[in-house]
């Protein structure tokens, strides 16, 4: 199969939780960070203080805005909170915001995100939550009418790469009239297939490896307080990779 030419310069976000993980990604080759709290609890609001410290990174920082795990669907009080939380990411001086609700009915919360979008000059994203709704391509075309700058997702599979299929379709959906990026077990392995068969031009990883956990005997770990399956951290050579696996695809495109 040839690849398709291109003269655009392909996205690489990495999502952190920690301000080291972030410098990581930066120095390393990213163009843009998702900046969360909890990252194992699928990603959570980060402080007042690390957006405040992630705004002197030298590339673009949207904040993640999700007061909780679990599932999409947010009581009032929450989405009054996640209004207050995209003031302070703007306060903060952070480039954007990334949002995502949906109904009981399993459909985008348009009126909620049209609320969100409205509060803000900041360029929004909306994140996976795309990915639990009942109609998918009805939600793209929701996202495009609401303003949305991008769209992450999986293509509602478990990794993007098993939902290229539903990314592609997207893509073409689309048109040019927002960006699909995919998300959710992307890798440098998985990189090649993911630009030339779906055809998004950006690609969000997490790039994070795992240490062991501190030994047995460590009050901490007496107490609850470091999970014994393993301290994650953004990987240096992870994110490397994926940028020498866009990059030269890039350079085969051309």
């Amino acid at each position: 199969m040839s690849l398709p030419p291109s003269n655009d310069n392909l996205i690489l976000e990495i999502c952190v939780d920690t301000l080291e993980g972030a410098w990581t990604a930066a120095e390393c080759g990213a163009d843009r960070i998702e900046l969360c709290a909890a990252l194992g609890d699928g990603g959570l609001t980060p402080s007042a203080g690390m957006m405040s410290a992630a705004s002197k990174l030298p590339v673009d920082v949207y904040a993640m805005i999700r007061p909780r795990a679990g599932d999409f669907y947010f009581s009032d009080a929450e989405k009054a909170l996640m209004l207050r939380d995209i003031q302070m990411a703007e306060s903060a001086g952070l480039e954007g915001v990334v949002i995502g609700a949906v109904t009981e009915r399993r459909e985008l919360d348009r009126d909620f995100l049209a609320a969100a979008i409205e509060s803000t000059t900041l360029p929004v994203t909306l994140h996976r939550a795309i990915d639990t709704v009942k109609d998918y391509s009805i939600a793209v075309e929701t996202a495009i009418e609401l303003g949305f700058e991008r769209i992450l997702s999986s293509g509602q599979a478990s990794t993007a790469d098993l939902g290229r299929d539903a990314l592609a379709a997207a893509v073409k959906q689309a048109a040019g009239r927002i960006s699909i990026m995919a998300g959710s077990g992307v890798s440098a392995a998985s990189a090649e297939r993911l630009l030339l068969h779906a055809g998004v031009r950006e690609l969000h990883a997490s790039c994070a490896s795992y240490v062991d956990a501190p030994s047995p005997d460590a009050l901490e770990n007496k107490l609850g307080f470091v999970a014994k399956t393993g301290v994650r951290s953004t990987d240096a050579k992870l994110v490397r990779a994926l940028r020498d696996a866009m990059d030269k695809y890039l350079e085969a495109a051309a």
